[in-house]
């Protein structure tokens, strides 16, 4: 379980009169995100960046994308993440029926570990019905190597010209979302932990949206 799973966020944003807006969207069940996704196999993060943002946004020209920085962290015990896509069997054994499939970069609560293999479960939770509403659950048995409980997250700033545009849907892994402009100095609630990640970025890391935007718009780090 040593291996990092690596993730991206992007942060959209453009100018308009002046204030510089983020782009978010408002996913149907789960409240209001960023985009951000798994970096896949023999990607760089910079190319999973952009097409996670093409992918949950529509949106497939960008003036600029620079490299901000990352977050190394562990996740809560007990919880872990999948590094390579896997099947779910009914035991702890690859001879038994294998009923589900996870994918890598889903995360899962651990249950239970017998020999190499680990009991998991993965739910999804309705938060427009209530939190801890949950609408979709499996739970089996996955190889224990293909879990890890580290996570670095690589955060890059994309920029893009104003269409006009101020909200529009795409359909996304068979979901609705609703994509928005909000001035980035009055965002609404955003998911947790992703708020927290807008405040590492602006108070750990320092950076700073309408400064980069007037500055160059690529930057060639990761």
């Amino acid at each position: 379980m040593s291996i990092a799973i690596e993730k991206v966020t992007a942060f959209i944003t453009r100018s308009r009169a002046g204030v510089t807006e983020l782009l978010l969207f408002e996913h149907p069940h789960a409240g209001i995100q960023l985009p951000a996704g798994t970096v896949e196999v023999a990607e760089s993060h910079r190319a999973a960046a952009v097409r996670e943002a093409m992918e949950e946004t529509g949106i497939q020209q960008y003036k600029g994308t620079k490299y901000i920085g990352k977050m190394e962290s562990e996740l809560p015990t007990d919880q872990f993440a999948v590094t390579t896509d896997t099947k779910v069997y009914s035991r702890p054994d690859t001879t038994s029926f294998d009923w589900a499939r996870f994918l890598r970069g889903i995360r899962v609560n651990l249950q239970r570990v017998e020999g190499s293999f680990s009991q998991v479960s993965y739910e999804e939770n309705d938060q427009l019905v209530h939190p801890n509403y949950t609408t979709y659950h499996i739970m089996g048995w996955v190889p224990t190597d293909c879990l890890t409980n580290r996570m670095v997250r690589y955060f890059y700033h994309l920029s893009v010209e104003d269409d006009g545009r101020q909200s529009w849907v795409v359909e996304v892994d068979n979901h609705h979302y609703r994509l928005f402009w909000s001035p980035i100095e009055h965002l609404p609630a955003i998911v947790t932990p992703q708020q927290a990640w807008i405040e590492y970025v602006c108070n750990e890391l320092h950076y700073r949206f309408d400064e980069a935007a007037k500055s160059n718009p690529n930057d060639t780090a990761q």
